[in-house]
């Protein structure tokens, strides 16, 4: 029986020793690694407790702050089913009043019209011209001493008289009163004859106290106030410088026609014959009649004028020769009243027409 010693070899010894220490070895490192590797772990999942807990802070204030705007958007719709119930109260509200507003502004309308149709002066900022229907369609605006400007059907008075004197509108005057109360400037391109610019600054200074240079006087009985054709060229040489006594004396006869015209024959021409010094002369008058419908002026002038320069007596009706606009007589010249000649001189005065006595006293001569 052969005897088997249970000793191992050293040589087998020796190798297994030798795989012992590199499995060591190999051992060491990966346990090395994988502590490293549990070390970053713990740190992530160290970071991702701490990002779950600020994200976990996050929801919970993003979640009370919905609570809050849910809360806001419930109040805020009570509000507004609120204001949609007040608002609809209020458009029934305003509907009803335009219908009674627009029933109300026919009714003023209708009585607008009435009182208009029955004379009434009615202020322009209570009337609308294009709504108010009265009789003819139209509507006349005027100004009244009080400042303030009115409506009326045209030509008619104010029933309730108030005791406003009317300011009557550009229509009611006379030409001559339309120019009288222009401008110089505007005058000279509104009339382009001297003749008709002097007949309005010779109404202008009867009429408006402030001119001054005033050559009427007043009359008696039916006459109102005249002026004689001596008076009317002196004045005629004081409103113009420059021109001749010629020229002038040709200019009274003409003035006086364009007073006639633009006054539309409200004033008159009379003759009356004086004796002066021993010599018997006929000289003309531009008279007023007293008569006479002047728009605007419903009483008489209460402007005291000096006595005639002449020294003559007023004028009255039993002395008047000529009633109205007659033109001169036989013996007086016939002039060009064209207007490129009324605004300049004649060339040569020896060439002029002779002017008889009646358009200039003895002592104009």
């Amino acid at each position: 029986m052969t005897t088997v010693s249970r000793d191992p070899p050293t040589t087998v010894i020796t190798v297994i020793a030798m795989a012992s220490d590199a499995t060591r070895d190999d051992l060491a490192r990966e346990l090395a690694a994988l502590r490293e590797q549990v070390t970053t772990l713990t740190d992530r999942v160290a970071e991702l407790e701490s990002e779950c807990d600020a994200k976990d802070e996050r929801i919970a204030a993003l979640e009370s702050e919905c609570a809050r705007k849910d809360e806001r958007i419930e109040h805020l719709e009570s509000q507004l089913d609120e204001c949609e119930s007040r608002t609809t109260e209020t458009g029934r509200a305003a509907e009803a009043a335009l219908r009674k507003a627009d029933a109300n502004k026919d009714r003023v309308r209708e009585l607008q019209a009435r009182e208009l149709e029955k004379g009434a002066h009615l202020r322009t900022e209570t009337v609308d011209p294009h709504e108010v229907a009265v009789a003819g369609d139209r509507l006349e605006k005027l100004a009244k001493d009080d400042g303030e400007t009115y409506y009326r059907v045209p030509d008619a008075s104010d029933p309730l008289d108030r005791g406003d004197d009317v300011a009557l509108a550009h229509g009611d005057l006379l030409p001559v009163q339309q120019l009288a109360r222009m401008d110089a400037d505007m005058r000279r391109s509104t009339a382009n004859s001297l003749p008709t610019r002097l007949a309005a600054k010779l109404w202008q200074a009867r009429t408006d106290p402030a001119v001054g240079d005033d050559p009427w006087t007043d009359g008696c009985k039916s006459v109102d106030e005249y002026v004689t054709a001596s008076d009317l060229k002196h004045w005629i040489r004081r409103q113009e410088a420059g021109i001749s006594e010629t020229y002038a004396k040709k200019l009274v006869s003409r003035t006086i026609d364009a007073a006639l015209d633009l006054s539309k024959h409200r004033l008159a021409v009379r003759k009356r014959t004086q004796r002066t010094n021993g010599l018997e002369y006929t000289e003309r008058r531009l008279v007023l009649p007293a008569d006479a419908a002047i728009p605007g002026e419903t009483t008489t002038s209460t402007v005291t004028r000096p006595a005639a320069s002449s020294g003559t007596p007023p004028d009255s009706s039993g002395t008047a020769s000529d009633s109205s606009g007659t033109p001169p007589d036989s013996n007086e010249p016939t002039l060009d009243s064209s207007p490129t000649l009324d605004s300049s001189p004649p060339r040569d005065s020896r060439e002029s027409p002779r002017v008889t006595a009646d358009e200039s006293g003895p002592g104009d001569s």
